[in-house]
Parts: structure tokens; sequence; C-alpha cells
């Protein structure tokens, strides 16, 4: 039962690491254009 104390603030941490890179992926626009960067990796240099 002693780990739980360990686990579960360490889990919420966790949660809010994952939490916090979504929104400065969503704040820095990696998600705005998906479709070029699809198609860029096909094209050659």
């Amino acid at each position: 039962m002693e780990i739980a104390y360990l686990l579960i603030p360490l889990a919420v941490l966790l949660v809010f690491v994952i939490l916090g890179g979504l929104w400065w992926a969503i704040q820095t626009g990696q998600f705005e254009d998906l479709e070029e960067e699809g198609s860029r990796i096909l094209e050659q240099d």
C-alpha cells in the first residue's frame, strides 16, 4: 500500500506533463498543415 503513495502522484504528474506537451504542440501550430507534411516526405529533394 505504501507504493500507492508514490505511484499516484507520479501518475498525476505524468498526466500533467502529457497535457502540457499537447497544449504546447497545439499552440505552436504543430497540427496546422498535416497534408503538406505527408506529401513532403514523398518528394525528392
